[in-house]
């Protein structure tokens, strides 16, 4: 059976990327001994051509026929910047030399030879969108970025720095019936390592996958305590507050199965989803699923291609480990204190460290990479709970990058400022040591890209709904998680941006709603306000509900327009804030439609232009 897995099976997906440092994921059949080569194109002459050493390739093994391959490798000399860089990765353990080309027929765009990129200090374009549901019934906005590479004249300048991927990468809490099935297959295809469950009414995930509940009835299988009533408003309640927990994702081998399968068409040929033996009653529900899922997976491809030539960065956000992660201390207690619940949550983050927060600045991770030998090893996942542990500890997700303007990145989940009064009050989204460390990395800066999962400013009609439900505490029910909900975080943060210290040129990048809008914000009565751009991109692969939202929008600009009086009672009192409309429909102010953000940086950032294209190619300018 292994001959008909790939030995790609996933990947390569471009990383972290600087003039002194590459880096790579890519997912292998067996361990390899690679060779990588590097050369401008055009250019004959090599920059690099080496055999990887085991410093600069680190293979962790997670199933019989499944290697993660993450590979970073510095150079002395700088590389060239602005250029278009060709590269390959050689595979020398077969009995021939097997390059990139030969193993993938369409990595390569028309009149290419290898897979390029571009490195880039300054920064004029980033693509950027959150919320990619596979069976949202929608196409994949990330494939609007294999066209725009696709063109026939994209040179290096046009070339976009980079994709920036702010959250919800993954569906963990919400997967539909033929992606499990998938999932399924693909653990037993590729031996991903089965495991022990703690505290769950089934010993492991054999049994899991055996059991009459595995499809559309997990939550019955999922944890509940006494605890719930008291935190959930509702005994039958689980610890996992999703709606569409009944498929929720529960061992590493589906969180592994899971990623290899959104980013790679691989694998798809080798399952068979037609014919799934799930119960009758939700047949109904699984066709019509089916063919949304089915048109995902023809669409990889090219999200494969594109991921191969610019460089990604990705941040968690709650649905990469499960919904309202951490929303409040009830949450955490209730979720953390059972031994299956907190298995559970740190399956889906040592997926999301191996396929995501490794990534985006390897060198964090050097020395707990080379600690992973005592837990993954080819007879299974060894020290899983310790492991569960460390990561569950580690507060080092965040990160930031040198670049013109700098780019900082924030975890708004895992250093959350606890209600020590109420365990069901919404936590602030960073705590005061966080934002603290935040404030450092923004002073003396002349302009400023922050990556916020949650937009920063939201709209106040909608947060309005859930100050209300908090009120008579039920922040579950209204998904209450933004940034003015814990008054400390708040102040803090707002504090921040009026700081005189604090750089002249804000742009916040954000996702998380579902739907896309643009605002510039400056702040009354300060002579050294900030000017701040937020640009809201979501989803790539999902929406909010249409009628709901015109609804939410048309009362939101009625109660909340500039000159509102309402203002005055809120924490925008002492701010201005321009709305750029959609160019769809300039009686709107928010954007509602699958898709792509991209944002073009001018004159370093003094002007910025958002842009939001469309599954359907069309470009939506906010202005």
């Amino acid at each position: 059976m292994s001959t008909s897995i790939p030995p790609i099976i996933a990947g390569p997906i471009l990383r972290h990327v600087t003039k002194n440092q590459l880096t790579f994921w890519m997912v292998t059949r067996k361990a390899e001994t690679l060779r990588f080569c590097l050369s401008e194109t055009g250019n004959k002459s090599l920059l690099i051509d080496r055999q990887l050493c085991s410093e600069e390739l680190q293979q962790i093994q997670i199933g019989q026929h499944a290697f993660i391959n993450l590979i970073s490798i510095n150079t002395v000399l700088p590389l060239p910047e602005e250029q278009l860089l060709e590269y390959d990765f050689r595979f020398l353990s077969a009995k021939e030399e097997l390059g990139l080309n030969d193993l993938i027929t369409d990595l390569c765009y028309p009149n290419q030879s290898l897979p390029s990129f571009t490195i880039k200090s300054k920064i004029n374009k980033i693509l950027h969108g959150s919320c990619r549901k596979p069976h949202f019934d929608s196409p994949d906005g990330l494939r609007q970025i294999d066209k725009l590479l696709a063109t026939t004249d994209f040179p290096a300048p046009d070339r976009p720095a980079l994709i920036m991927m702010s959250g919800d990468q993954i569906y963990a809490d919400d997967v539909a019936g033929p992606m499990l099935v998938a999932i399924h297959q693909v653990i037993k295809l590729l031996g991903l390592f089965d495991e022990q469950l703690q505290g769950a009414t089934v010993n492991n995930g054999s049994e899991l996958y055996d059991s009459p509940l595995c499809y559309y009835q997990r939550q019955h299988l999922l944890p509940h305590t006494p605890a719930n009533k008291a935190i959930f408003a509702s005994s039958r309640k689980p610890i996992f507050t999703s709606v569409h927990a009944k498929n929720h994702l529960v061992t590493l081998a589906e969180v592994m199965a899971m990623y290899l399968l959104v980013w790679s068409p691989e694998l798809w040929p080798l399952v068979d989803i037609e014919d799934p033996n799930i119960a009758e009653e939700f047949i109904e529900q699984y066709q019509t699923e089916l063919p949304i899922i089915k048109d995902f997976s023809l669409g990889l491809s090219e999200i494969r291609r594109a991921m191969a030539h610019v460089p990604v960065y990705m941040i968690f956000d709650d649905h990469d480990i499960t919904d309202d992660w951490n929303l409040h201390r009830g949450w955490e207690e209730a979720a953390y204190g059972h031994p299956f619940s907190k298995q559970i949550l740190g399956n889906a983050l040592i997926g999301y460290w191996l396929c995501q927060g490794w990534g985006n600045a390897p060198d964090k991770f050097t020395s707990f990479i080379k600690e992973s030998k005592q837990y993954f090893t080819d007879q299974g996942v060894q020290n899983h709970q310790h492991l569960i542990n460390v990561l569950l500890n580690w507060d080092q997700w965040h990160y930031s990058l040198q670049t013109s303007p700098k780019i900082v990145v924030l975890d708004t989940r895992t250093q959350r400022w606890r209600s020590e009064s109420n365990a069901g009050k919404p936590s602030g989204l960073m705590d005061w040591e966080a934002l603290s460390e935040l404030q450092q990395e923004l002073i003396d800066q002349e302009c400023v890209i922050m990556i916020s999962p949650a937009p920063v400013y939201g709209v106040k009609a909608i947060e309005a709904v859930q100050r209300i439900f908090t009120f008579f505490g039920l922040p579950l029910m209204v998904d209450a998680e933004n940034w003015m909900a814990h008054s400390g975080t708040a102040n803090v943060m707002l504090n921040i941006f009026r700081h005189q210290k604090t750089p002249p040129n804000f742009i916040i990048l954000s996702g998380d709603v579902h739907y896309s809008f643009v605002y510039e914000i400056t702040h009354r009565f300060r002579k050294n306000s900030s000017k701040i751009m937020q640009i809201t991109s979501s989803g790539i692969k999902n929406q909010f509900p249409s009628s709901l939202l015109r609804w939410l929008d048309t009362i939101n600009q009625y109660l909340y327009a500039s000159y509102s009086p309402l203002n005055w009672f809120t924490k925008r009192r002492r701010m201005i804030i321009k709305v750029h409309k959609p160019s769809s429909n300039n009686k709107h102010h928010l954007f509602n439609g699958s898709g792509i953000g991209q944002v073009t940086l001018i004159n370093n950032g003094k002007q910025i232009k958002a842009e939001m294209i469309t599954t359907e190619s069309k470009r939506i300018t906010f202005g």
